[in-house]
């Protein structure tokens, strides 16, 4: 590739990253409906035309920041597996950094699990960074535990409905440390 071409290149992803983080930074602010191509590039100073270079519409803005908070969560769960004193309080760290997550940052977990978006969950184009969130609940149950990943399923599931019932108002949120602790001896092995 010559010097050009990869100086284009750079150019591209800056402007790539630049959009998402104008779209997730709006988002967070005012919410998903006020995030539109022309709010967009009035705020990056770009021309729609090359916000529809790079996106193809909305839909396709939200699955870039979706995958981006994506990626942020698996490296929060990571760091809180890592961190927990010793393998039995995993779950409970990689749960509570959860839900952590969603309620610190609503607008993007809304991105990544509420809004439509194009990213494919449990096949085989499923995206590296959410086989890498999925993995560190994984990683929480015992290698030899046969229905490790249906646990995982199962924990995660129940962690987006507290998360998700509990930024609607629809469980008071008092309650989460009695609810986590609920869901964490119920699957703890």
């Amino acid at each position: 590739m010559s010097a050009i071409n990869e100086r284009r290149e750079r150019e591209r992803a800056h402007r790539h990253q630049l959009i998402v983080r104008a779209a997730r930074e709006l988002a967070e602010a005012e919410g998903w409906e006020a995030v539109t191509t022309r709010r967009l590039a009035e705020r990056v100073e770009y021309s729609q035309p090359v916000l529809y270079s790079h996106f193809n519409g909305k839909d396709a803005i939200v699955s870039a920041v979706a995958l981006d908070g994506i990626s942020e969560l698996a490296a929060h769960l990571r760091h809180a597996r890592q961190a927990a004193p010793e393998p039995a309080h995993a779950l409970r760290a990689v749960c509570r950094a959860y839900l952590e997550f969603a309620t610190e940052r609503p607008a993007l977990y809304q991105a990544m699990f509420v809004l439509p978006t194009d990213l494919k969950f449990a096949s085989a184009e499923t995206p590296p960074p959410l086989r890498a969130a999925f993995g560190e609940f994984v990683s929480c149950f015992r290698p030899d535990n046969e229905r490790r990943e249906l646990f995982a399923e199962v924990t995660w599931s129940a962690l987006h409905g507290m998360a998700v019932l509990s930024d609607s108002g629809r469980i008071p949120p008092g309650g989460q440390e009695e609810r986590l602790d609920f869901l964490v001896t119920q699957f703890a092995d």
